[in-house]
């Protein structure tokens, strides 16, 4: 391939416009490639060649999200279908099969959180995550829910109620734990519950998040009846506490409404100039069974027409939530709050796939337009919540920015501290607030190397640097070609810190490139580089507000990995003390006998059965717990 061809096609505007004109004026599927022929992004249109073009266009304002894709765009391919709910079933199916990164309206928001059931797992996982990029497409993701304390309840009783896998990670290796002995768990980490009975159970957990609660009701309840004529009163009693278990969940309704045979989903939404709060309601049998809220960036719409943006914004969210959702939680009628953009084509789309029909319609009075009008209000109880957050972070890094006489605004900031006990397990936090928020997927742990750091012996001016040292040695390569460094660094401490920080930097040659300052903790005292006193500051006031929350992120995070740290040197200190013991052998013999109590009880045959561990050794071990008295 010439090095023409690889260029995007922003660059080569004869190629652009000869492969637009390429493009038929028909319903279909087009597909976005970078110059490693990896799709961007996915989407579909009645009219393939005015949607295509409409990328290209200089007087088109696009977000910045999707004006960041169509820099990389170096060809585009199409795919003609008869019909445009044809092309909306296709666009379902390849957006599912390659999961392009800028397919991500709700696909990765990490706003709200999901449930997740690893179906592709032998035995099913259920846990909570922010991240929806399924790495299996057996795998199950319901939400996003806007509840974050109503989700984790719900599962937290939806554990007590089930007999579910509890930990993430075995707690022995060859045996249950406390779980299994009073019945929260079926032993799936021994392997006690056979895969299919166990997948039984989690099926029955999918139907709870599927908004089927009153239909799982109904037929444990028919079990129980059926337990009591086979004078199964054991099995019937299980039953009924499942049943009330589950009972429990819907006992706090607060929304019912009069008809109990529909069930229903109502979508509206609240929009300011930036963003779009989306909410939908799950109506089943009558009760609200699920919230769930999606965030859409307002810019990327451009009709310059309110109601028009709503349509598109909410036919959008529709198609992107029912992609991923099985036939039997599409409801049978959707209430909105403004008409779609593509109403007829969304409602075949998906009567084709419930496999009977699913009305879409706009209410004008009475219960189903008071419905929209509450799910409106919600969404625009959260738009302020947002707007107040974000204004609130604003207000916060203008303000740092300028008691830091900054050139703009701290996007990125990074937090350090140190920790340990008298030198002792010495370990060190990075943490990074991205606008004002805490990004935990760049948080990283550092344990300190320096030989001087030892139990006794700290130097806490040598292990920052150290820190330091590390981080911006690894990305130096990188970071010299993008120049892509964090906006400010802040060091957990006082001039000692930060003077140790500045030298390891200028030693780099990376002075220039790091904005750094330290927040001292016993006044909250912000130090600069080469000053001798702090900033004249308000502990109180916004910007250093800001820096205590990184401050004290940092600090949390910097203690939590120092007590794992001497938690497992506690674990192995009496071991360490025994000649030939190395780490694996240690690891070896705790995880057969699963503490050191049972170790310093057994005998030589019973030591030398542990993996690893020869007669020799085991007398070695057994002396050792034994000493001869004289």
């Amino acid at each position: 391939m010439s090095a023409t061809q690889v260029q995007p096609l922003l660059k080569n505007p004869d190629r652009l416009e000869s492969r637009l004109k390429e493009i038929p004026a028909e319903p279909g599927v087009y597909l976005m490639r970078d110059r490693d022929d990896r799709i961007l992004y996915i989407g579909k249109s009645k009219k393939l060649r005015s949607r295509v073009r409409s990328y290209f266009r200089e007087s088109q304002q696009l977000s910045d999200r999707i004006a960041l894709m169509v820099r990389q765009v170096c060809d585009i391919e199409f795919i003609v279908t008869d019909t445009e709910a044809e092309a909306l079933a296709l666009e379902d199916n390849l957006i599912k099969q390659h999961q392009p990164h800028f397919n991500v309206l709700l696909k990765d928001d990490k706003k709200y959180p999901y449930l997740c059931i690893t179906w592709s797992k032998k035995y099913p996982r259920i846990f909570i995550t922010r991240k929806r990029r399924a790495k299996n497409e057996k795998d199950r993701y319901y939400g996003p829910y806007v509840d974050t304390g109503l989700l984790r309840s719900t599962l937290n009783i939806v554990k007590r109620i089930f007999p579910l896998q509890q930990r993430p990670k075995p707690l022995f290796k060859d045996r249950p734990c406390l779980n299994y002995d009073i019945g929260r768990c079926p032993g799936v980490c021994q392997q006690l519950v056979s895969p299919e009975e166990y997948r039984k159970t989690v099926q029955k957990v999918a139907m709870i998040f599927q908004g089927r609660t009153q239909e799982l009701i109904d037929i444990l309840t028919d079990r129980m009846a059926q337990a009591s004529e086979n004078l199964e009163f054991e099995k019937a009693a299980q039953l009924r506490d499942k049943i009330q278990g589950l009972q429990s969940l819907g006992a706090d309704q607060k929304v019912s409404l009069p008809d109990d045979r529909v069930s229903r989903d109502a979508i509206a939404l609240a929009a300011n100039d930036r963003f779009a709060c989306v909410q939908l309601f799950q109506i089943r049998a009558g009760k609200l069974v699920g919230r769930l809220g999606f965030v859409f960036e307002t810019s990327s719409t451009n009709s310059g027409n309110l109601q028009e943006d709503r349509g598109a914004i909410l036919q959008r969210a529709l198609e992107e939530h029912y992609q991923s959702v099985e036939s039997v939680e599409i409801p049978t009628e959707i209430i909105v709050q403004a008409e779609l953009s593509d109403e007829e084509i969304l409602s075949d789309w998906l009567s084709e796939k419930k496999g009977r029909k699913v009305s879409i319609l706009v209410p004008q009075r009475q219960t189903k337009a008071e419905l929209v009008a509450m799910v409106e209000r919600n969404a625009e109880y959260e738009l302020a919540r947002m707007q107040k957050m974000g204004d609130r972070n604003l207000q916060a890094m203008q303000d740092l920015a300028d008691i830091l006489d900054l050139p703009e605004l701290p996007h990125r900031i990074e937090g350090y501290d140190i920790s340990h006990v008298q030198g002792s397990d010495a370990v060190a936090s990075r943490v990074v607030f991205i606008d004002g928020i805490p990004a935990k997927q760049h948080y990283r742990r550092y344990k300190i190397k320096n030989p001087e750091v030892t139990a006794g012996h700290s130097d806490d001016f040598a292990s920052m640097a150290e820190v330091i040292s590390r981080r911006f040695r690894k990305d130096k390569t990188v970071a010299e070609t993008s120049r892509k460094f964090p906006d400010l660094v802040m060091i957990d401490g006082g001039k000692g810190q930060l003077s140790a920080v500045v030298n390891i930097l200028r030693e780099m040659d990376l002075l220039d490139e790091v904005r750094v300052v330290s927040l001292a903790k016993q006044r909250e005292e912000i130090f600069l580089p080469g000053e001798s006193f702090p900033l004249k500051t308000d502990a109180e006031q916004p910007g250093v507000q800001l820096l205590r929350r990184l401050r004290d992120e940092a600090h949390r995070f910097a203690v939590s990995f120092h007590r794992q740290q001497r938690a497992e040197r506690m674990r192995r200190s009496r071991l360490d003390e025994i000649p030939g013991l190395g780490f694996s052998r240690q690891k070896e013999l705790l995880a057969h006998f699963r503490s050191i109590d049972y170790i310093s009880i057994a005998t030589p045959e019973q030591l030398a059965e542990a993996p690893g561990i020869g007669p020799q050794l085991a007398r070695q071990i057994y002396d050792y717990f034994h000493p001869a008295v004289s």
